[in-house]
């Protein structure tokens, strides 16, 4: 069994199904057909294949022509029908691992999606999970649905988690570019992993088991949130001392060995560092650990909306105008800057904080015309164009994500008073007061 797996994954003969086309989903899907394999691209959403299959793409740094290209090829098709899942030898799902209410993991879509695709699994197929998640779940979700359609996993199945490490927009590390790491349930299960994803990269990193590939999935996202925290809550430290926080960062930066420079901001946006480090806090309950250190930076990062709307309130006071009642221009929608992606922005909650304090708010986005709509943030907007009129309109403009088609030198001459979170403005210019 396995060595017919084996053999048809080289020679690109294996039928991938890549289950969630999302940010995630979709670049792995074009990857591997651009790689000779023949990809159904599973969503539940038909207004995505339906675009999909007409060549469109629905992500801004995923070019048209790319998704054109590979219908062109006739090797990818994207589907709702979940039956076509009998037609794969490899499974690879990546569906969303948001929290819930009280910060808890929701796996919902994740055993949703595992029920779908029980009823078609069969002896040969590769799962791979590549959704961000707590240690031990690959195996308490998907090796019961393995027993209960009585596959023997690692010898009549095989089960591993490799997790995504896309960052979008990166043009420099691509899918390619990225070392994917495996875990496999069994040794077999391991072989099969790499053999499958050594296919689409340039350098697979086996290890010993799944919770060792969700525990280091975990632990990069965890080491970016701490820091973040960290240089966050040294940035309210040095105003507090008059210092320019960036320019600290910068010195320190200039030590060759033991610092690596992080950069504060408004908060952190994505759908990995705001909730992934939440996923082991949870689990590590269950052990009777309280992860102290990794809530404390969660506390500080979800904190730094509240402290931009703090500055943008003072230094509107200091010129006579009142919070409520103000002209603002929200700069920057997205997470990060030059992605059309605002999931958990901390835009979203900035503008939603402004508006409850009877602020009048407006943003501008090149990258997103329209905000879509979102759980916990439900009124709407339009983006305006970044011009010399919508900006002399704004009585304050609050720079939340520095997209590089900003035109920076207008901001700079027409705003009245600049909120800057991302350190595009230096300080001495009296109408940029640093965030």
């Amino acid at each position: 069994m396995i060595s017919k797996l084996l053999e048809r994954i080289e020679r690109r003969e294996s039928i991938v199904a890549v289950v969630g086309l999302g940010y995630v989903g979709l670049p792995l899907a074009l990857r591997f057909c651009e790689s000779g394999f023949r990809i159904l691209g599973l969503d539940i959403d038909e207004a995505k294949t339906r675009r999909l299959n007409d060549g469109v793409s629905y992500i801004d740094y995923i070019g048209a022509e790319r998704v054109a290209r590979a219908i062109r090829t006739g090797r990818f098709q994207a589907t709702t029908d979940f039956s076509r899942i009998a037609e794969a030898e490899a499974i690879v799902i990546c569906v969303p691992t948001p929290l819930g209410k009280h910060r808890e993991p929701d796996l919902s879509y994740l055993k949703s999606t595992s029920q779908a695709i029980a009823k078609y699994l069969r002896r040969g197929q590769v799962i791979s999970l590549e959704s961000t998640t707590y240690p031990g779940t690959t195996e308490e979700v998907f090796l019961p649905i393995l027993k209960q359609c009585s596959l023997v996993v690692g010898t009549d199945a095989f089960l591993v988690f490799s997790p995504e490490r896309v960052d979008p927009g990166n043009s420099k590390y691509d899918i390619e570019r990225i070392p994917k790491i495996v875990g496999g349930v069994t040794g077999a299960c391991r072989d099969v992993g790499v053999a499958l994803y050594g296919t689409i990269v340039e350098r697979t990193v086996a290890v010993s088991s799944p919770r060792v590939a969700e525990l280091a999935k975990l632990l990069e996202n965890i080491y970016r949130s701490v820091n973040i925290g960290l240089v966050n809550e040294l940035k309210i430290v040095a105003d507090r001392m008059d210092i320019d926080i960036w320019e600290v960062i910068e010195a320190a930066a200039t030590k060759p060995f033991g610092f690596m420079p992080f950069y504060p901001g408004p908060g952190l946006g994505g759908h990995c560092i705001p909730i992934d480090p939440f996923y082991l806090t949870w689990k590590a309950r269950e052990y009777g650990v309280h992860t102290r250190f990794i809530e404390l930076a969660g506390e500080i990062n979800s904190n730094m909306p509240a402290w931009v709307v703090g500055k943008a309130t003072d230094a509107l006071n200091e010129r006579g105008i009142a919070l409520k009642g103000a002209q603002v221009l929200v700069l920057g929608l997205a997470y990060k800057k030059n992605i059309d992606d605002c999931r958990e922005s901390p835009a979203l909650e900035l503008i939603q904080m402004l508006r409850e304090k009877g602020a009048h708010v407006r943003y501008a986005d090149p990258h997103i015309p329209v905000k879509p709509a979102t759980r916990n943030y439900t009124y709407e907007l339009q983006a305006v164009p970044v011009t010399a009129v919508t900006i002399g309109q704004a009585d304050c403009v609050v720079l939340v994500t520095d997209h590089d088609d900003f035109d920076y030198e207008l901001i700079g001459k027409e705003a009245r008073l600049i909120i800057d979170t991302r350190g595009r403005f230096r300080k001495g210019q009296a109408n940029v007061v640093a965030s």
